[in-house]
């Protein structure tokens, strides 16, 4: 008997609301296939069994609130016999239709009135955005949607309920937001408590850069056009390659490196607050898939629609203020991560190059460490190594 338990989503996760089941007792399940929707105080999750087998029960009921650990559901392997009961200790209960949705977050459109044309395509919600609309009473289908497609998000049902009912709306957005914002407390609060931080920062010279992708870039349309996070993406990842004691976990009082490079990108969302999804083997792709990977994670993060792996799996994360306008970023790890690598705004800085004066695009990039982990002299060559690759990006794009 497998036992599939709720994952957990991220440092600041301590529990989460099954919203939906994708699959019923009976179905069998492939290794990555997404079986549920969870919802956190940051986003609804699409959750993946990285087991195989077929679903013998269903242990948790949908609107459900549960702690990480917690077994949502058991599996019988290959060849073995149904038990009576489950570990649960209750009998396997029969799924409600309604528990069991056809497709996620799926809303077919209303039906068109007499001599209308209907509309091709269906509206998609997200989970944490349904759920949301039907605690406060408003008719989703009657949502405009701003996310990916049209899709239609959490912020687009408070807008909604904003324009009906001020005071309801205000009191969702409110309590989400302190959700959100105690969650995130609790998760830093532990970094600092437990985590013996150091920082290092170099300012990096951009010229060969951003020199080199406006070239690129002037090649193709707008649509194909790499943005320089991208760039500073692939370098931190190789970087992480050679220097294997910034990308890992910190478990049971040691480190565990990992072969593979899954870089958490730090993303604000539009209701406050911020997660950090992963995109997953940054070393090995290349920068248009890597540009594709993110312009997605940015969108679904903020249509509050991200997948448990991408929640759970970085094994370093990276932020970029830049945007905002701050010379640099003195970040706080995300346990049990080991690292974290910011990057500030570019901007133009005197600069001594050769022997004389120039004025030159830097920026400044910051590493905190987790000094159980790595210290001081492994962190300057680590930065270091980002400088140098972001000197010669030919090579990032192999």
């Amino acid at each position: 008997m497998i036992e599939f338990k709720m994952p957990a989503l991220g440092a600041d996760m301590d529990e989460g609301t099954l919203n939906e089941w994708l699959v019923k007792p009976g179905d069998t399940v492939t290794r990555g296939q997404v079986v549920a929707i969870v919802e956190t105080t940051k986003a609804a999750v699409e959750v993946e069994c990285w087991q195989e087998g077929v679903v013998h029960e269903l242990v948790v009921s949908v609107g459900e609130t549960v702690a990480v650990g917690t077994v949502l559901a058991t599996l019988l392997e290959a060849g073995e016999a149904p038990a009576r009961h489950g570990p649960s200790g209750r009998r396997a209960k029969k799924a409600h239709p309604a528990e069991i949705p056809v497709a996620p977050a799926a809303i077919e459109p209303a039906p068109a009135a007499a001599g209308a044309k209907a509309s091709p395509h269906r509206r998609w919600v997200s989970p944490a955005a349904r759920r949301l609309a039907e605690s406060l009473g408003i008719d989703v289908a009657s949502v405009s949607g701003t996310g990916p497609q049209g899709s239609v998000t959490i912020h687009d049902v408070e807008h909604a309920v904003a324009s009906a009912k001020p005071p309801q709306a205000q009191r969702a957005a409110a309590d989400r937001a302190a959700g959100m914002r105690r969650s995130i407390a609790a998760a830093m609060s532990r970094s600092k408590r437990e985590i013996p931080h150091y920082y290092l920062m170099q300012e990096i010279q951009l010229e060969a850069a951003l020199a080199w992708l406006t070239a690129r870039n002037a090649e193709r349309p707008i649509t194909e056009r790499i943005l320089p996070a991208v760039l500073q993406l692939k370098a931190v990842a190789l970087a992480a390659q050679r220097f294997g004691d910034f990308n890992g976990l910190w478990r049971d009082d040691t480190f565990h490196g990992s072969d593979e490079v899954h870089v958490g990108v730090a993303i604000s969302l539009r209701g406050g607050g911020l997660v950090a999804p992963a995109i997953h083997n940054v070393a090995d792709k290349k920068l248009d898939d890597l540009m594709t990977d993110l312009m997605d994670l940015v969108a679904r993060a903020r249509a509050g629609s991200l997948r448990s792996s991408e929640m759970s799996d970085p094994t370093l994360t990276v932020t970029n203020l830049g945007d905002q306008g701050v010379d640099a970023v003195l970040g706080v790890i995300y346990p049990p991560q080991v690292a974290l690598v910011g990057f500030g705004k570019p901007a133009q800085r005197v600069c001594v190059v050769d022997g004389g004066i120039r004025v030159l695009t830097t920026t400044h990039a910051t590493l905190a460490a987790d000094h159980r982990a790595s210290d001081g002299h492994r962190g300057a060559l680590f930065l270091a190594a980002i400088d140098e690759l972001l000197q010669r990006p030919d090579d990032l794009e192999k």
